[in-house]
């Protein structure tokens, strides 16, 4: 069995190495290498892991034009949601569609999960402000976003994934804290069309996204196309 993962990521490294020749190391699902100008330097499944964009981008996620850009209403309006449902917004930096969703579930709670606290401080700020009771917080980590085993119905991740440093572990941890049947929605800028203005790294294309996903035994249930620069990926827990 170690036999045929060394050969597989010996496989891995060099054709990762086609384009990046100065791969240096690699351990059981990670290869090491000099960072790109937007990537840390780690490949997972032949993908680059991008950099985090951080608090002090805020403003970006929170600018006026971008209902109209990427259709975030259509976004929303397509969420597989009911009013009693349990959501955790993964990377929910300014909490963009952590607040439309506490809406969507009256009778449910949004989990709100960063790993940066002051992410969150803005969020518990606005919920103050505004007087909203079912947004709850999470501080995460890079490796786990700090859910209960089959606590959530719904996972939305929105132009996130593609920035974890530890893509397999979250998946893991991702995976397991859906209850069964439950579902992760995956939004990625398309990796596969060139007229969409975001950098190669903060893309991913739906055979990467699949991948992925699968690895972690999430299955693809639909792919939305109604949004005019990313997937709308549905992934779901297998019933038992």
């Amino acid at each position: 069995m170690r036999a045929t993962r060394y050969i597989l990521l010996t496989v891995t490294a060099a054709l990762i190495s086609l384009t990046s020749p100065t791969i240096a190391a690699a351990d059981d699902f990670y290869v090491y290498g000099k960072a790109s100008r937007d990537g840390i330097g780690k490949y997972y499944m032949g993908r680059e892991i991008s950099h985090v964009m951080g608090h002090l981008g805020a403003a970006w996620l929170e600018r006026p034009t971008r209902e109209r850009e990427e259709r975030t209403d259509r976004l929303l309006k397509n969420l597989p949601l009911a009013p009693d449902s349990v959501v955790a917004d993964i990377g929910a930096g300014t909490g963009y569609f952590t607040f439309p969703m506490a809406k969507q579930v009256p009778e449910g709670r949004v989990l709100a999960v960063d790993i940066q606290q002051e992410m969150l401080n803005i969020i518990s700020a606005r919920m103050a402000s505004e007087g909203v009771s079912n947004i709850q917080p999470v501080l995460g980590s890079e490796r786990d976003p700090g859910l209960e085993p089959s606590s959530v119905d719904l996972i939305l991740l929105v132009d996130a994934y593609h920035e974890f440093a530890w893509p397999r572990e979250m998946g893991i941890a991702m995976a397991r804290s859906l209850k069964p049947g439950g579902r992760l929605v995956l939004i990625e800028y398309r990796a596969e069309d060139p007229s969409v203005p975001i950098k190669r790294l903060h893309k991913m294309s739906v055979k990467q996204a699949l991948r992925e996903m699968e690895a972690v035994g999430l299955k693809l249930e639909r792919n939305g196309k109604f949004l005019p620069q990313q997937h709308f990926m549905v992934f779901r827990r297998a019933l038992p």
